[in-house]
């Protein structure tokens, strides 16, 4: 059974906040870190299952370096650099969690 677009906004918007959540802790953990970049991951796969165009409607070229990303945390674990994952969560997280908002909200409204 798959899942809705609104249904597919919901999930990525709960990896987002598990995400900030996590980051409230020490960043110098790198148990938190590794739970934040999974959650980071996770979010980017929900994602992934819109339409491409919804993508760009709300992401727009922010949504290569997502996917870039999130390629990186799962292909190349070792190598995700701690400070990027501070970076994203303190300067990048924000936006897109406003995106996540205006495209649950569009969905609501059945334009998404």
């Amino acid at each position: 059974m798959s899942r809705t677009n609104n249904e597919l906004l919901k999930e990525a918007l709960l990896h987002l906040t598990t995400a900030q959540a996590y980051s409230a802790r020490d960043l110098s953990d790198e148990a938190i870190l590794d739970a934040i970049a999974l959650r980071l991951a996770a979010m980017i796969d929900s994602l992934n299952r819109l339409p491409a165009s919804t993508l760009d409607d709300y992401f727009g070229a922010t949504w290569g370096l997502m996917r870039g990303m999130r390629n990186r945390i799962v292909h190349g674990y070792m190598t995700v650099n701690a400070s990027i994952i501070r970076v994203t969560v303190s300067e990048e997280l924000p936006e897109i969690e406003r995106a996540l908002n205006r495209a649950l909200a569009d969905s609501d409204h059945g334009s998404a």
